[in-house]
């Protein structure tokens, strides 16, 4: 069994000052990073006017941030390591503002997508490092793990509370102040971060290069080919041919990976069974809420026609939800240990889902609503023992990997999840629509347009659900924990 290693820590942390400061300037680094993957959602159809995006180039808004972000991941954590945690978390935060300043001005679409993708490098430099840097200014034990609880929440409720603040932007503000929001944020976060953090010790070893062009490469390629199912068929040249070139990039990227001194991921992070079991259900968490979060939007504008910033007020609960269970599964977490969270999460997470499914066209916000907070609770109870999980048992020198590869297998669940039940949703759509067109004698009209758009978004729901029980399953199957934990003594979570 094995037990969390603490960094030596160094400053005025060991000392018991500014842990409160510190605490902010990480948790409000990750709320804005993972805000991001979501803001742009209820700012689509704006954006889409203003710059004349084709229907095509328009989900690349949100899959140009996932990828990169989630494809650099690993890199990311790694450059923490070699060169210092504090000092790379700034370097992420930088460039993150920049490309948030550069996209606000974009007059073009491939402007707006390229500075997308920039915002990915740099929260893929910054979010592991500030997990990382929670092992490096707390120490172990009730600390931690309340430290740990606020970083999950902000985890978890960016995604909804993107949606929230990205509504109020459009309606009120502008687009281009999705973006423009986060330069003061940065700015402030770089000018506390010295003053509140400390810095990690380094290793030495090399960056991983190659590793990080064949998975980031892969990973688009992958995507890109899963995407264009809907618009063409699985044996259109324009689908195999990138999956060709995905299979050629991730299985160069595995051999690269085994026969590489300071691999990017070495195989032996995955040798502890709880791990391993922890980064496959994020992996599932991450396509089911992805997912929902994609097809509830657009359910909400397209289906029911409400405005930008109503649909991020209805997101809401679902932020108090997760924010809530996650803050308090941090508190009991010693005492009930992490076995309960880790199945009554994904559990709630399948029963929401399932609830999403019996949407109509007809539905009111109640038949939204309980499904959501459900969701949102679930979510809320697993985020903290999954990042608990995944960082300990680790050396201080591969934790910097552990939390990337925890970011990493939420980002690629999302995009690629998404890409396939995309897919799945407009074949299902197309489907009902000519069925019922049809049934009418050929009389198209717009409610059999939002009929047959409302049964593609539930069967994704549906699919999304089967993703989410695979999650629970995992859980039962893979995780062995002790019943009961203690907050005072190291966190034992390993096999």
């Amino acid at each position: 069994m094995s037990t969390t290693q603490t960094p030596e820590l160094t400053g005025s942390n060991t000392e018991g000052k500014h842990l409160g400061l510190a605490l902010a300037v990480i948790a409000g680094a990750q709320l804005m990073i993972v805000l991001d993957a979501t803001i742009v959602n209820v700012a689509l159809p704006t954006i889409h006017k203003s710059l004349n995006f084709s229907v095509d180039n328009l989900e690349w808004l949100v899959t140009a941030y996932a990828l990169t972000f989630g494809g650099l991941l690993l890199f990311g954590g790694r450059t923490g390591d070699l060169f210092g945690k504090r000092r790379m978390f700034m370097i992420g935060i930088g460039i993150f503002a920049v490309a948030s300043l550069l996209g606000g001005f974009a007059t073009t679409d491939v402007w707006l997508i390229i500075t997308r993708a920039c915002q990915g490098v740099g929260g893929a430099i910054a979010a592991p490092t500030a997990l990382s840097l929670i092992a490096t200014n707390f120490p172990e034990g009730p600390l931690r793990n309340r430290a740990m609880g606020v970083y999950a929440a902000m985890a978890g409720g960016g995604g909804a509370a993107g949606l929230l603040l990205g509504g109020v932007l459009v309606d009120l503000v502008s687009w281009r102040w999705i973006f423009f929001v986060n330069v003061p944020i940065a700015a402030l976060i770089l000018f506390l971060t010295p003053r509140a953090l400390n810095e990690s010790s380094t290793t030495t070893g090399h960056l991983d290069v190659p590793g990080a062009l064949t998975a980031t490469g892969g990973m688009l390629a992958l995507v890109y080919g899963l995407s264009n199912v809907a618009s063409h068929s699985w044996t259109a040249t324009s689908t195999l041919v990138p999956l060709g070139g995905a299979a050629v990039l991730l299985t160069t990227f595995v051999l690269i990976e085994t026969r590489t001194i300071g691999a990017l991921m070495p195989m032996s992070i995955f040798a502890d069974r709880n791990r391993s079991g922890v980064f496959a259900m994020m992996l599932c968490i991450g396509t089911a809420m992805f997912s929902m979060f994609f097809f509830l939007t657009q359910f909400l504008q397209n289906v029911l026609g409400w405005s930008a910033l109503r649909t991020g007020l209805g997101f809401l609960p679902m932020t108090v939800g997760l924010m809530g269970a996650a803050i308090i599964t941090s508190r009991l977490i010693g005492r009930i240990g992490i076995r309960f969270p880790l199945l009554a999460g994904p559990a709630a997470s399948v029963v929401g889902l399932e609830l999403l499914t019996r949407l109509s066209i007809h539905s009111h916000y109640d038949a939204i609503l309980i499904p959501l907070l459900i969701v949102s609770i679930g979510m809320g109870l697993s985020f903290v023992p999954l990042t608990l999980a995944a960082v300990s048992g680790v050396r201080p020198d591969e934790a910097g990997l552990a939390s990337a590869l925890l970011n990493t297998t939420q980002q690629v669940g999302g995009a690629l999840g998404l890409a396939i039940l995309s897919s799945i949703a407009i074949n299902a759509a197309r489907s009902k629509y000519t069925n019922l067109v049809s049934a009418a004698h050929g009389q198209a009209s717009k409610t059999a347009a939002d009929i047959a758009t409302t049964h593609g978004y539930t069967t994704a729901f549906q699919v999304g659900a089967f993703i989410a029980l695979l999650g629970l399953i995992i859980s039962a199957a893979v995780i062995r924990t002790p019943p009961q934990l203690d907050t005072a003594a190291p966190l034992h979570v390993g096999a």
